[in-house]
């Protein structure tokens, strides 16, 4: 039975892995990649602490925690987008060398 199966990552990993991933510019697959963890596994520990964050917020949702999401979220992207443009520029200027 899965019950009894202790959880091969302590809490403290888990905490740890959920945080790279929610203030840093990199993406689940990376950061899982890095870890040595499922990426699938990684994408449920983000997913429950993002429900936990719900259930902890006020009943009164109010527009500016959406709009911050949004920004979150926008952020991400653009942090995403600028360390592939910079990868791209590195590998432009060893190939003009």
């Amino acid at each position: 039975m899965r019950e009894n199966v202790p959880p091969r990552y302590p809490q403290k990993f888990r905490d740890e892995a959920v945080r790279l991933v929610i203030e840093g510019p990199r993406p689940i697959a990376r950061v899982a990649t890095e870890l040595g963890v499922n990426e699938t596994t990684l994408r449920g520990w983000v997913k429950q602490y993002r429900l936990s964050l719900e259930g902890n917020a006020e009943s009164d949702d109010s527009p500016k925690s959406d709009r911050e999401r949004q920004m979150e979220r926008e952020l991400r992207k653009l942090r995403e987008e600028n360390a592939f443009l910079k990868k791209a520029a590195a590998f432009f200027a060893r190939e003009q060398e």
